[in-house]
């Protein structure tokens, strides 16, 4: 009687621990099987394409099976937080803004460049193209046009001190004083003052603002974003140099360069996800594909997740080559 219950026994404990294991998330038929169980770790900033892409990002390494969590970090901070290890990757490096500190952590070591999307950047100071249409300050886009004091006083506010036309710079965390000492250098400081606006929503706002109050306004924009089909211009300031900059030793006397949108990765990212790592090293991005993830939340109000997974929803074709 016991050795004929001894092997039913044993397929009944089979059955359960099999039950068990399923329910734990064992069945790697049902899920694709990914790197590691550690999570890969996706900063969040605080301008829009650079979330939506984080989930964009996140939604694709989830569907090849790895778990994601999101952390909102620092923009100039994250590339020392990636090198330490509490940071996996990064996916915007914007060579204007952020490539000091990126090129101090890479120094370092500990951080590796992961490669350029095939978007280019432009970071700087630029106007709606109805302020030129108005006449508000003929010689736009040439520099020199903001000289003339029947320009500047188009472009104060209730808050401009003594009467100067407002530039509405983004986070001072993005740049730090580079926009006002670059004022100065090109001798604009009687006409001109600089205001730091407290997020990128806020830029948009003072866009929407200007424009039903008949004003001018000058403000920090960049591209790859949702302004590029919309009609905007950067000016045309003298020409970066390298060194050129307060902070590289030079006068200031420069506006920004043509940059890369770079990907950073923690050096042991490729060891611990190889697959993932191998995937984020395909993924390029075009300015257009950027701008229209910007697009979803800034001008279709959608939330930063909605709008990734309408994103990769539209764009399968696209982010699945990532993967293979």
């Amino acid at each position: 009687m016991k050795s004929k219950s001894l092997p039913l026994i044993i397929g009944a404990v089979i059955i359960i621990a099999a039950a068990i294991f399923f329910m734990q998330g064992g069945d790697k038929t049902a899920k694709k099987s990914g790197d590691s169980s550690q999570p890969i770790v996706i900063p969040t900033h605080n301008w829009s394409s650079q979330i939506v892409m984080a989930y964009v990002i996140g939604g694709i390494f989830e569907d090849m099976g790895n778990n994601v969590s999101y952390v909102n970090a620092d923009s100039q901070a994250v590339y020392e937080s990636i090198r330490i290890g509490d940071v996996s990757i990064s996916h915007e490096v914007w060579e204007s803004a952020f490539g000091k500190s990126f090129t101090t952590a890479l120094d370092k070591g500990g951080l590796l460049d992961w490669g350029d999307h095939e978007a280019r950047t432009l970071e700087d100071m630029g106007y709606p193209n109805w302020v030129v249409e108005k006449g508000l300050c003929p010689g736009l886009p040439d520099w020199t046009a903001l000289k003339n004091p029947d320009c500047a006083k188009n472009f104060t506010t209730p808050d401009s001190p003594d009467g100067k036309g407002r530039m509405l710079e983004g986070p001072q965390t993005w740049h730090g004083d580079l926009i006002p000492q670059r004022v100065d250098a090109l001798g604009l400081g009687d006409l001109w003052w600089v205001k730091f606006a407290g997020s990128a929503d806020a830029l948009w706002a003072e866009l929407s603002a200007a424009e039903k109050e008949g004003r001018g306004t000058i403000i920090f924009n960049w591209t790859p974003n949702f302004t590029d089909g919309a009609g905007f211009t950067f000016i045309d300031f003298p020409p970066y140099t390298a060194g050129c900059r307060p902070e590289d030793g030079g006068d200031g006397k420069c506006g920004s360069p043509d940059g890369y949108l770079k990907k950073a990765v923690h050096e042991d990212f490729p060891k611990t996800h190889p697959g993932a790592a191998a995937a984020f090293k395909k993924m390029s991005f075009s300015t257009s594909q950027i701008g229209a993830m910007a697009a979803l939340v800034d001008v279709d109000k959608m939330t930063h997740e909605d709008a990734a997974k309408k994103w990769l929803a539209d764009n399968e074709s696209v982010w699945k080559a990532f993967t293979k």
